[in-house]
């Protein structure tokens, strides 16, 4: 559990607060379906999600979580994939089950909120915007505003300077093991969420502060802390 009540709770966007694979998927597959290869289907791209578009389509190039593919293939690929998405950012993605409502409540309590992700700008604005959350949020940085993206902590630490804080006095709220080596290497508790996008494996082999099965579990965390 936390130590402290945090004065800012900075949520991940992808796996975390949306279901952003139906549209990855689709985008994914409809490449596939342009340069002449079968498509994978959501259940794989699933597993595949959580490092960016560009690792997607090049594991999705590869056929596999490790894989890497020829260079050539991946020039031919990304635009592709880039001017898809840009027209299917949330035709299909959802807010995840009590989402909405969870930052309602944080908000209506007083927390200020941020969101980090790796996902570039292009495409975390239209969706958070879409969806009806974004102005929930005080300040989103994404996968394009900083030199370095998570697992690396210089975002979180953008969002921590933003608003004159330690470190210490936020919190990450993630999904993946990403998240949760951000947030160690910053410095700031972490909890996860148990659904999301990590490869496949249980979160709480990440070891986070700690694991909620929806983030209406978040706010009654925080209110236990000092």
């Amino acid at each position: 559990m936390l130590a402290t009540r945090p004065e800012l709770v900075i949520i991940d966007v992808d796996g975390t607060l949306v279901d952003s694979v139906p549209d990855l998927a689709w985008c994914v597959d409809e490449t596939m379906r342009r340069i002449g290869r079968a498509p994978h289907g959501e259940a794989r791209v699933r597993e595949w999600v959580g490092n960016g578009v560009e690792r997607l389509v090049e594991r999705a190039l590869a056929g596999s979580l490790d894989g890497r593919p020829d260079p050539a293939d991946f020039e031919r690929a990304y635009p592709i994939f880039l001017e898809l998405y840009a027209e299917n950012t949330s035709r299909r993605s959802r807010l995840y089950p009590g989402a909405a409502e969870a930052l309602a409540a944080l908000a209506a309590a007083g927390y200020r909120l941020a969101a980090v992700t790796n996902k570039a700008r292009r495409f975390t604005e239209p969706l958070l915007r879409d969806l009806g959350v974004r102005e929930r949020l005080a300040l989103v940085v994404c996968g394009d505003d900083c030199a370095r993206k998570k697992p690396d902590p210089e975002p979180l630490l953008c969002a921590a300077r933003h608003f004159g804080l330690e470190p210490g006095r936020c919190l990450m709220v993630g999904d993946s093991v990403n998240d949760v080596r951000a947030a160690r290497a910053a410095g700031m508790p972490v909890v996860c969420v148990s659904y999301g996008y990590n490869h496949g494996r249980d979160i709480r082999e990440a070891a986070p502060d700690a694991v909620i099965d929806s983030l209406l579990e978040l706010q009654p965390i925080l209110e236990q802390a000092a």
